[in-house]
């Protein structure tokens, strides 16, 4: 019991270290590239941005960075609290709370002054951050919560709608403060977003077909490892015109390289073929965030 208690404490502080190193990276990123090219990040955070600056442009007065985005996630926390998990959702709300401290803290650090530069860089550091945290178990906030919401109940990647919405928001601070600023955002809000699902593996599946001399030994693996299940297809070899047995079972990409190593290691002979399965209809079971 100490041993299981003293696993999950260890995991929980490997998570807001985690967690702690996303919120820096970001709001590094804020306040070195997107604040520096004059982007628009996107999200809650790009909303936040423009709210202080149209503020500022009015009344010449910088509203603190937190102030606007911290009230601003109180609904997409209430969606990850009530229907994604407790826990991803108080872990995400420490993201965000961070995050928000450390923007207003940490000052503006130029890297380059390279428009171009600043959007594809940004847009990368921007979703390593993201990505970091997503792999902790918890969000950067805002947008994010609804991403997983959907992703969630989806099963699929959701990040690529979001940033169609998140287009919306940049297009509209193009016309208040000019179309160039809003095309950079848009390059670094895409740029974001295709580091996330290059990194981020959590909703992508690929299917196993594996014949083998020891079906149920590997049957049982795959079912220890990743609680999905397979099926059993009986079938000849053509070349030696026995009997074989396939076992086809579908798994997390993110479950891949243990499933591998724990078929070889059941049955070093065992011939594998693993397929990339680009959709997918019927019961698959993910693990639930806690």
């Amino acid at each position: 019991m100490e041993n299981r208690q003293d696993k999950k404490a260890q995991q929980a502080l490997i998570k807001i270290v985690l967690i702690t190193i996303s919120s820096a990276v970001m709001a590094f990123n804020l306040k070195s590239f997107v604040d520096t090219g004059g982007l628009y990040p996107g999200g809650f955070s790009g909303i936040t941005v423009l709210l202080q600056r149209i503020v500022y442009s009015i009344a010449g007065v910088m509203i603190p960075y937190s102030l606007i985005y911290l009230p601003l996630n109180l609904i997409p926390a209430y969606i990850g609290f009530k229907y994604i998990g407790k826990k991803f959702t108080l872990y995400s709300l420490y993201a965000v709370i961070l995050t928000s401290l450390l923007t207003d803290l940490i000052p503006r650090i130029p890297i380059t002054y390279d428009i171009l530069l600043i959007s594809i860089f940004g847009g990368i550091v921007n979703g390593i951050s993201i990505v970091i945290a997503l792999v902790a178990g918890a969000s950067s906030g805002g947008t994010d919560f609804i991403s997983i919401y959907f992703s969630e109940k989806k099963g699929k990647n959701a990040f690529n709608y979001i940033l169609a919405g998140n287009i919306v928001i940049l297009l509209l601070a193009g016309v208040l403060f000019g179309v160039d600023k809003a095309l950079y955002s848009i390059i670094f809000q895409f740029t974001t977003t295709q580091v996330i699902n290059l990194m981020y593996k959590r909703y992508e599946k690929h299917t196993f077909l594996i014949i083998t001399s020891q079906p149920n030994v590997i049957y049982g693996r795959i079912k220890e490892i990743t609680n999905h299940d397979a099926t059993l297809i009986k079938g000849t070899g053509f070349y030696q015109g026995v009997e074989r047995n396939m076992v086809y079972s579908v798994v997390g990409a993110d479950e891949v390289d243990r499933v591998m190593a724990a078929i070889k290691g059941a049955d070093p002979h065992a011939f594998v073929n693993v397929v990339k399965t680009e959709q997918l209809n019927g019961r698959f079971y993910t693990p639930p965030k806690e």
